[in-house]
């Protein structure tokens, strides 16, 4: 193929009209001109929403519906096992069972309540004799037929009668709250769940109360994420902020900036912020699931514990705003100029485009 000459007034530029180019490097400037200008175009019209990113886990929102332990109610020997690891409870049914050291011991506590008992019977009607004695005294003290003395002693026993009284119910009290201790024996299910995994205490092991006996895990427990952003980020982050969630195990391509090009990601919205920063340094923020968005994935894909990486979708800005951020290493854009803040967790539409996809 010819090559076509560039034509160049006669005198002028003697070197230059010289020179002759070969055809693969006249194309190689033509792209690379072409890219600089789609470049420049692309980084000074196209939207870009600024995200803030974290890391977490899934948890539950209710503490009841998170992992807890089942401890033991009364110090005892350990009797009877009624579950085993991974096994289904019900709200109330048995999990183990402990009883006491000595087996005739709710025999005794019964014995001595009845004791007391016949002790207070005993006590009130001399107590109701004492009073009668009072009243008596009182009319002869009144009529000048018995001393002073006398009447005072009367009423002084009254008073050790009500004090013997006031001691034996606080005996009985003592005996019916040890009797109610020793009735709560049996661990029982505080709802439905899943037996996560047994202690290893033999039948004949004596426990005290509060011994850790089973890791329990309710069912049907409403799930959060909980992401850990950094401080520069958590003051222009607000409730109602729009996330974008990578679970763990779901394979997923992530474009920040462009949310709608982003594949295998579930949406979330932030329901609560802490106000003081983690042992870690970084601030916790609560996203639950967004009730006009997809459903998260069911428990038995995303479990509790399980982790998850987010970005908090904030503001709309061009492309060569953020680019100009980074490089600087700045803070995300509060509002970008022209433009007013996000409403309801929306990033709000940038000159030159339409804002990124929900």
């Amino acid at each position: 193929m010819a090559t076509e000459k560039v034509k160049l007034p006669d005198g002028h530029f003697p070197t230059l009209r010289g020179l002759n180019p070969p055809p693969v490097m006249q194309l190689f400037a033509r792209i690379l001109v072409s890219t600089i200008v789609i470049v420049l175009l692309v980084v000074t019209l196209v939207p870009w929403v600024q995200t803030a990113q974290g890391s977490g886990q899934v948890i539950a929102f209710d503490p009841r519906d998170r992992q807890q332990n089942i401890t033991a109610l009364v110090q005892g020997r350990l009797a009877r096992w009624y579950v085993t690891d991974g096994a289904r409870v019900k709200a109330g049914e048995p999990i183990a069972r402990v009883i006491d050291i000595d087996p005739d011991y709710l025999v005794r506590l019964r014995a001595e309540r009845g004791q007391k008992l016949a002790e207070m019977a005993a006590t009130s009607a001399a107590m109701a004799t004492a009073q009668r004695d009072v009243a008596r005294m009182q009319t002869l003290y009144a009529e000048g037929l018995a001393a002073r003395r006398d009447m005072e002693l009367a009423q002084i026993k009254v008073a050790d009668y009500a004090a013997k009284l006031a001691s034996s119910r606080a005996e009985i009290n003592k005996i019916d709250s040890n009797l109610r201790r020793q009735s709560e024996q049996t661990i029982v299910a505080p709802r439905d769940g899943r037996i996560m995994r047994v202690t290893s205490i033999d039948t004949a092991t004596i426990v005290k109360q509060g011994d850790v006996l089973a890791t329990f895990v309710p069912e049907n427990s409403r799930r959060v994420v909980e992401l850990y952003i950094d401080g520069r980020d958590v003051p222009l982050i607000t409730v109602g902020r729009r996330v974008r969630l990578e679970f763990e195990g779901w394979p997923a391509i992530q474009f920040s900036g462009w949310p709608s090009v982003a594949k295998g990601f579930f949406d979330g919205q932030v329901a609560a912020m802490d106000q003081n920063a983690s042992a870690n340094g970084l601030f916790r923020i609560l996203v639950a699931q967004s009730p006009d968005r997809g459903d998260w994935p069911d428990e038995r894909s995303v479990r509790l514990g399980a982790k998850v990486r987010g970005w908090v979708q904030m503001n709309t800005v061009p492309i060569w705003f953020e680019l100009w951020r980074v490089l600087n290493d700045f803070p995300l854009q509060f509002t970008r100029p022209g433009a007013s803040p996000a409403v309801n967790g929306e990033a709000p539409e940038a000159k030159g485009g339409n804002a990124a996809a929900k």
